[in-house]
């Protein structure tokens, strides 16, 4: 945890969880910045960085997604994943509203409501992964299986 940087609501459900983490941080102006900027800033192999996407299947029901900052959600697999006919991405207007989060600073962990959560596969191929802490310039680095874990989330293949 690095000095005098306030806690975030997903690094206290860490905590809660008695999880273990390492924050990263990087320099921003206060607009979001993508996962493949992060990737650089941190010094990173971008594949590592996962990057958190909110979505709305046709039955009007949230899904979180978690996936590979170089990576594509695949819209298709990610509805069967969670037995959806289709997903569509959410509007940004609607983000901050749904999750508490804002756009570059949404974590997979501690939105205002717990949605069914699925983080892609290819996570497992890693020691760590890192994803947002829930404020922009501001990352948690952890393992997989922690991370499925403080999400109440699953692994799928949801990447093009």
């Amino acid at each position: 945890m690095a000095k005098g940087l306030p806690k975030t609501n997903a690094m206290r459900i860490l905590d809660r969880e008695k999880i273990a983490y390492r924050v990263h941080t990087y320099a921003h102006d206060g607009e979001a910045v993508d996962g493949m900027r992060v990737a650089a800033l941190l010094g990173v192999d971008a594949a590592r960085i996962f990057k958190t996407l909110v979505t709305r299947g046709k039955s009007g029901q949230c899904y979180v997604f978690v996936i590979p900052a170089p990576a594509e959600l695949d819209l298709k697999a990610a509805a069967a994943c969670v037995g959806e006919k289709h997903v569509e991405m959410l509007h940004v207007k609607d983000l901050l509203p749904l999750t508490g989060y804002v756009r570059g600073g949404c974590s997979p962990i501690g939105m205002k409501k717990a949605f069914p959560t699925v983080i892609d596969r290819t996570a497992q191929d890693f020691e760590t992964i890192i994803v947002s802490a829930g404020k922009i310039g501001v990352q948690a680095e952890l393992a997989p299986n922690d991370l499925r874990h403080a999400a109440n989330a699953e692994f799928g293949d949801i990447t093009q």
